[in-house]
């Protein structure tokens, strides 16, 4: 597309947004069919969203323990010692001798990084990688400076505070700055300088969470923008069977004469009032942006549901709470051309990772749910079409430790670690493969911290590395990486370097 076509198009583009969220503003039509059909229609003659990219941070809280979601099989060199190290936790290749048929075993992965499976409830994750659709990335984890073993017990470089701190270690992932006051998260910082770059054109945020409000996604500009697996949050009071503004709004974005529309009426009048209190005055604009906002949202909905895809049927075995989540992100992507944003960063989590008990049967079911959905979604944007146009990325707080907290298989746990091994998926990811650097898995050397030999892995690739991988896909320059990552130049260049992490093409 030339470059002037290109202009024209996100010109109109913007023209036709700005005025519908106005009149979704001025007259409190939120979520009329009438009012989306010709929204739909005029962006659909605008034409498709030129150089569209979308990344999804997913966030596994409470600390995976990624030592059994990426598994060396029985010819790996770090095989013994994960048998030995990881006790009544381990899960065999179902070739070694001393494996009990009938028992969990790991499924094989196809690599040429060296000999790996993946935890048997996982078997979405084993096809997306075989398929080349997905890659890990080993060790990673927060860091202030390239850390050696040696360096950490003498304790002569700044570690991360509060290392194994649940807490922290969420807050220091997702802003990547661990050895400074969090004053705002990495993907805030890309939406902010990737909107100052006309990368966001429509009303809604770049910046889209299904989980919450979160600290990876707050900037100085670009508010998130949190909404729920059912999608935007109507006023309440006012729906019926025809929609949330039914009882209140009719056919035609009218307010009907009963009670609710009348008080939708003076709510309306409320908002659109200009206050001279400045504090009043904002917090009318928030619940404005958050009525049109919400009208957007039904729009995207509307236009993914004529996309053709049928994405109740492709999530039919990953009807959990993640897979709701990522569900929902794929149909606001199928429904970008109602958002208008050319670059979207959406946030999902799913929780329950800290496993200092029970650990066995617990991993069945987080896995399970994260292979599933994982699978649901990248088969979700196949049939889109826009796979080649979303990056996935998992953080979670820190891996466990390899050794167990117990004898018994039936209530053992892990304890808190350090580095872990992450999931990248989609189809810019290089696929097939493990990035980074596997540890040894001794314990009490080479990357074991400290002196008492649990197995807590000091990080090979530190976060600042990893999320700049993704942040340069999405769309930072070169020249712009270091606002995003200040600390980045301290480790080694993570494009071409000795890094080993060309997950995406950049």
């Amino acid at each position: 597309m030339k470059k002037n076509d290109k202009e024209l198009l996100t010109s109109r583009r913007r023209f036709l947004r700005q005025s519908a969220c106005s009149a979704l503003g001025i007259t409190g039509v939120v979520n009329t069919l009438a009012h989306l059909r010709l929204v739909n229609s005029a962006l659909a003659q605008a034409g498709p969203l030129p150089d569209y990219k979308a990344l999804v941070v997913l966030f596994l809280f409470g600390g995976n323990d990624s030592n059994n979601l990426l598994i060396p099989q029985k010819n790996h060199p770090a095989y013994a010692d994960y048998k030995s190290g990881r006790g009544v936790l381990k899960i065999l290749d179902s070739t070694d001798s001393a494996y009990v048929s009938g028992d969990p075993a790991s499924i094989p992965l196809t690599t040429t990084s060296g000999d790996y499976g993946v935890h048997p409830a996982a078997p979405g994750i084993a096809s997306l990688f075989n398929s080349g659709e997905l890659a890990f990335v080993a060790n990673v984890g927060t860091l202030v400076y390239p850390t050696t073993r040696a360096q950490f017990n003498a304790g002569s470089v700044p570690l991360p505070p509060q290392l194994f701190s649940h807490s922290d270690q969420q807050v220091q992932w997702q802003s990547s700055v661990p050895d400074q006051p969090f004053t705002s998260g990495w993907g805030g910082r890309v939406a902010d300088l990737l909107a100052s770059q006309s990368y966001a054109d429509g009303q809604v945020s770049l910046s889209v969470s299904l989980a919450g409000i979160n600290s990876l996604q707050l900037g100085d500009q670009e508010i998130q923008y949190a909404l729920t697996s059912e999608g935007a949050i109507p006023l309440s009071g006012y729906s019926n069977a025809s929609g949330p503004y039914g009882a209140a709004l009719n056919a035609d974005g009218s307010y009907k004469t009963n009670l609710q529309g009348k008080r939708l009426k003076a709510f309306n009048d409320i908002t659109n009032y200009t206050y001279q209190h400045l504090l009043e005055d904002d917090h009318a604009h928030v619940v404005k942006r958050a009525q049109a906002n919400e009208g957007l949202i039904g729009a995207a909905f509307t236009e993914a549901a004529a996309s053709g895809v049928d994405f109740d049927t492709i999530f039919t075995n990953a009807q959990t709470n993640l897979g709701d989540q990522l569900k929902t992100i794929a149909k606001l992507i199928a429904g970008r051309n109602s958002l208008g944003n050319r670059r979207q960063i959406f946030f999902a989590s799913i929780g329950g990772f800290d496993t200092h008990q029970d650990q066995l049967d617990a991993q069945v079911n987080l896995l399970g749910e994260l292979s599933g959905g994982l699978k649901a979604f990248s088969d979700t944007l196949i049939a889109l079409g826009v796979n080649d146009s979303v990056l996935t990325v998992t953080h979670s707080d820190f891996t466990r430790t390899l050794t167990p907290n117990g004898q018994d298989p039936n209530t053992a746990g892990s304890d808190h670690g350090w580095g872990g091994h992450q999931l990248v998926l989609g189809g810019p990811v290089n696929g097939g493969q493990v990035y980074g650097a596997f540890p040894s898995l001794k314990l009490g050397q080479d990357l074991d911290a400290g002196s008492s030999n649990r197995g807590r892995w000091i990080p090979t690739t530190a976060v600042d590395q990893y999320a700049s991988v993704a942040a340069r896909w999405l769309g930072v320059s070169q020249g712009n990486l270091s606002s995003i990552f200040p600390n980045l130049a301290r480790f080694n260049d993570p494009f071409g370097g000795s890094a080993n992490l060309g997950y995406v093409t950049v």
